[in-house]
C-alpha cells in the first residue's frame, strides 16, 4: 500500500537555514533610504531590528546556523508531516500524485512560528523587552505572541480592523499568550490617528498596521519591531519547511514537477520552495514550475508594477524593489486577511520578474469551493489563504486527468482554518462576494509611487 504520510525524526530538524541569496545569478537590489535614495546600512535598521537579524538580512552565505534554543522549541511541533493526498487524487480521478506539507500542526496553527520563535530569540539575546508587530488574519500575531511568551518578552500587536472584527478568536489566542492587541488603525500612533481623521470607517490594511507597529517601536528605546513576512531574514527562517520537504521527497523517491503556495507577503511559499528553486537556479532542475497563488482582490504579482515602494502606508519603511499595488492601496475586505498586502517579498519578486517563478490569481468563491473539495477528501479544513493554492493544485490535477500526465504536484499547506469558520459559513450560505480589484483604482494607487 502507498504511504499516506512521510515523517522525519526530531534529530532530522534542519540545523541550518538555507539562504537563496547565495545562488542568485545577480544580487538582490538594495533597500533604499526614502530621503536620500541611497542604499540603507545597518545603522538605518538598528532602531527597529536586532543586529543579528540585520546581518541575516544582508548575508549571502548559503547556510545560516539555527541556534540550539530555537531548535529546542521547534521540537514542540517539527518536523511536520508531508502527506500524499491519495483520497483527493482518487476523488479527482487524476493520474497525478499530490503531496502537501502540513504546517497546521504548530501550536498557533500555521507556518508562522518558524520565524516568530527565531525573531523572539534574537531580540531576547539583545536585551529587548518588548516587540511590536502587525497582523492581518491573526496567524502572524498569534505566532509572535507564542514566541514572545516562550522568551518572556512583552508583545504589542496592531491587527487590521476588518480581521479584528471577523476573527475575534485569533485575538483571544494572542491575548492567551500574553500579548496586547489593538484594532488598526488605532488612536495610539500618529499614523493611525491621521488615517482615522481621513477615513473613520476604514477597514484597515496591513500597510497601515505596519506603519503603527514601526512607529511604536521607533519611539520606544526598549522596543523593537518584528515582521512576519516580506524581509529576507523571515524567508530564511521559513526554509526549515522546504529543507524538511526535500528530505521527505527523497524518502518517497520523488521530486515535484510543479509547486504551488499562497502568497501575500511571500514567506510561507518561499520557505517551502526556495530549497527547490536553488536546484533550478543551479541548473539541476530546469523544468521545475513554481507558482504563487494570490487573490484577484489583491493581485500584486499578476497586476502590480515591479517598482521601488514603501512597505507601509505612512512611508516609514525603507524603499523595497517589489511588485506593488501602491503603498496606499487598501484591498477589499476578503476573508483571506493574510493575503491583503500591497507588496511582496523582494526575493520572491525578483525571481518572479526574472521568470524563475510564476503567479496566478483567484476569486474567493472558487477558492472556497476548492477548500471544500479538499476537506471532504482529506479531512483537513485549511485557512482561506491556503485555499488559493489548493485551487491551483486541483486545477493542475484535473489538467493531468485530461492529458494523462503523471505529474508530481506539491502545495504548501500553510495552516488550518479553525478560526476561519465564519468565512466557510458565509461561503456555504452563498454570501461570499467575488472582488476583482478595478484597474482604475490600481492605476490611481500606483500613481503615488515614490520616484526612484
Amino acid at each position: 500500500m502507498e504511504e499516506t504520510k512521510i515523517l522525519l525524526d526530531e534529530n532530522e530538524i534542519p540545523k541550518k537555514w538555507y539562504n537563496i541569496q547565495a545562488d542568485l545569478p545577480t544580487p538582490l537590489d538594495p533597500y533604499l533610504n526614502p530621503a536620500t535614495k541611497e542604499p540603507v546600512g545597518p545603522e538605518d535598521l538598528a532602531p527597529i531590528f536586532p543586529m543579528e537579524l540585520i546581518k541575516q538580512e544582508v548575508s549571502t552565505e548559503r547556510w545560516i546556523p539555527i541556534p540550539d534554543e530555537v531548535r529546542d522549541i521547534y521540537r514542540l511541533w517539527r518536523p511536520t508531516p508531508l502527506y500524499r493526498a491519495l483520497r483527493l487524487e482518487k476523488a479527482l480521478k487524476t493520474p497525478a500524485k499530490i503531496y502537501y506539507k502540513w504546517e497546521g500542526v504548530s501550536p498557533p496553527g500555521s507556518h508562522k512560528p518558524n520565524t516568530a520563535v527565531a525573531q523572539a530569540y534574537y531580540n531576547m539575546k539583545e536585551g529587548v523587552e518588548r516587540i511590536t508587530t502587525e497582523t492581518g488574519a491573526g496567524q502572524w500575531g498569534s505566532a509572535l505572541a507564542f514566541g514572545t511568551c516562550l522568551f518572556d518578552l512583552d508583545c504589542t500587536i496592531y491587527m487590521v480592523r476588518i480581521s479584528y472584527e471577523q476573527k475575534p478568536y485569533r485575538r483571544v489566542l494572542m491575548e492567551t499568550w500574553g500579548a496586547e492587541v489593538f484594532p488598526s488603525p488605532s488612536q495610539r500612533t500618529n499614523a493611525g490617528r491621521k488615517i482615522l481623521e481621513k477615513d473613520p470607517e476604514t477597514t484597515g490594511s496591513l500597510g497601515i498596521a505596519i506603519s503603527e507597529a514601526v512607529e511604536d517601536a521607533a519611539t520606544h528605546d526598549d522596543t523593537k519591531y518584528s515582521l512576519g513576512s516580506v524581509l529576507n531574514h523571515v524567508l530564511l527562517h521559513q526554509t526549515v519547511v522546504g529543507l524538511e520537504v526535500k528530505k521527505q521527497f527523497e524518502i518517497a523517491e520523488e521530486y515535484p514537477d510543479v509547486m504551488f503556495g499562497c502568497v501575500g507577503g511571500g514567506s510561507n511559499f518561499s520557505g517551502a520552495c526556495f530549497p527547490f528553486v536553488g536546484d533550478k537556479l543551479r541548473g539541476e532542475r530546469p523544468d521545475l514550475q513554481v507558482i504563487s497563488c494570490e487573490p484577484t482582490a489583491c493581485p500584486t504579482l499578476t497586476k502590480g508594477l515591479y517598482k521601488y515602494d514603501f512597505g507601509d502606508t505612512a512611508m516609514l519603511t525603507p524603499l523595497l524593489l517589489m511588485y506593488t499595488l501602491g503603498h496606499d492601496f487598501v484591498p477589499a475586505p476578503i476573508h483571506a486577511g493574510g493575503l491583503r498586502y500591497h507588496g511582496d517579498a523582494p526575493l520572491l519578486c525578483k525571481l518572479t520578474n526574472e521568470g524563475v517563478m510564476g503567479a496566478v490569481a483567484y476569486h474567493q468563491n472558487e477558492v472556497f469551493e476548492a477548500a471544500l473539495t479538499f476537506a471532504r477528501a482529506e479531512g483537513i479544513v485549511v485557512a482561506p489563504e491556503t485555499a488559493h493554492c489548493v485551487k491551483a493544485t486541483i486545477d493542475e490535477a484535473r489538467r493531468c486527468k485530461e492529458t494523462g500526465e503523471e505529474k508530481t504536484i506539491f502545495f504548501a499547506n500553510s495552516g488550518h482554518g479553525h478560526f476561519d469558520l465564519a468565512a466557510y459559513d458565509a461561503y456555504l450560505a452563498g454570501k461570499l462576494v467575488d472582488y476583482e480589484y478595478p484597474a482604475e483604482l490600481i492605476k490611481r494607487a500606483l500613481a503615488n509611487l515614490p520616484k526612484v
